[in-house]
């Protein structure tokens, strides 16, 4: 079949440019168009950067193309974005932490989904590869960062840097952990309002000689509340993880996770989904999978969010063991575990790598309070 340039510029007239409001063609969007038989090349060039938006304009064209012209149709799409000059790779905007290159938050919709166990096995993946990692265990009031590390009875000791006092990290398996665990006894309970939570984060962020750090790894609290703008008040968040199960309970918060982080007074990019407890496996059955909390989830959300799918983790016998140790499953070698921690690993690095390159760097954000309302924006 040969393909009419017209019918294609029709086609792409029903596509509407993201975060626009008008169609590609009208906008002067698509830069040119060129037919060649069964085959179709489309110039187009878009003013957002996010990856989000790049997807999601390619997949459209594609989808169009072939409903609305001809299915068989072979389409290339060269995409270009002309968006606003952009901070350089990396710059913190904000109060930065010297030293530190990508700040990670790792957060979950609901308790009780892995999230920590998921920060620990990235954090010390991320340290097999060769990075310089940090820890920073942000659930205030239930940390677990300590236990999993095998460092509840360590206590951070006071070092000077530049003339000034500082908190050292504890460091074990190549990663530098802070958590409100070492400052806590194991039998006490941390009730504190918000106030106080924000400003023992604030100087376990601030206060510390993190030294030189490829990644800070943030492991927030469930749900989505004053720690989480706390701590978005303070730093400029690289981009952050969401940790679900497969269930719907799970994935109903996490869908609002997902949301805080992209409305647009905060806009930190969300590099993708980690389904956790995604299936069991028995050992003696290790061909078999049982789907106990449902099958896909978290990659049906992330595909219906578009937002990437980092992977997922099975339900093993073993990761709940090596927390509760204190040895994080992903230091296990030639297991299956290992081989999941690792891929989510190099997924979320490739993330962090093309948000750097697309997007300017994340700005802190800045909360004011008028008669009794809050109000976030970014500073």
């Amino acid at each position: 079949m040969k393909l009419n340039k017209q019918d294609i510029i029709n086609a792409l007239k029903t596509i509407t440019v993201p975060g626009e409001g008008e169609n590609m063609i009208d906008s002067g969007a698509v830069t040119n168009v060129v037919t060649f038989a069964d085959e179709v090349i489309v110039d187009i060039t878009i003013k957002n950067p996010s990856l989000q938006a790049k997807k999601k304009t390619e997949v459209e064209i594609l989808q169009t193309i072939h409903k609305q012209v001809y299915e068989k149709a072979k389409i290339k799409v060269n995409l270009k974005v002309d968006a606003p000059t952009k901070a350089p790779v990396n710059e913190i905007k904000g109060k930065p932490i010297p030293g530190i290159q990508n700040i990670i938050a790792v957060a979950s919709g609901k308790g009780g989904v892995g999230k920590s166990t998921v920060t620990a096995n990235l954090a010390v993946s991320l340290a097999k590869m060769g990075f310089k990692v940090g820890v920073l265990d942000a659930d205030i009031y239930g940390p677990s960062i300590p236990i999993m590390f095998d460092v509840i009875s360590e206590r951070p000791l006071s070092v000077a840097v530049d003339g000034k006092s500082k908190m050292k990290p504890i460091e074990n398996y190549g990663v530098k952990i802070l958590s409100i665990g070492f400052f806590t006894k194991p039998d006490q309970a941390v009730i504190w309002r918000g106030p106080m939570a924000s400003k023992a984060l604030n100087q376990m962020i601030f206060d510390a000689a993190w030294g030189e750090l490829d990644f800070l790894l943030i492991d927030l609290p469930p749900g989505t509340g004053d720690i989480h703008l706390s701590i978005m008040q303070a730093l400029p968040i690289t981009g952050a993880v969401v940790v679900s199960t497969p269930q719907n309970v799970a994935l109903a918060d996490a869908r609002k996770g997902v949301a805080m982080f992209q409305q647009d007074t905060i806009n930190v990019p969300v590099l993708g989904i980690v389904e956790n407890m995604a299936y069991f496996t028995p050992e003696e059955l290790p061909e078999n999978k049982y789907y106990i909390f449902g099958e896909g989830g978290a990659k049906y959300l992330a595909e219906d969010l578009e937002v990437p799918f980092l992977g997922e983790v099975p339900i093993v016998q073993s990761i709940r063991e090596a927390g509760d140790v204190g040895r994080p499953a992903a230091l296990q070698t030639a297991t299956p575990v290992e081989e999941a921690f690792e891929s989510i690993t190099r997924e979320m690095v490739q993330q962090v790598v093309y948000r750097n390159e697309a997007l300017p760097a994340t700005e802190a954000i800045k909360i004011t309070t008028m008669a009794g309302c809050s109000a976030v924006k970014k500073k």
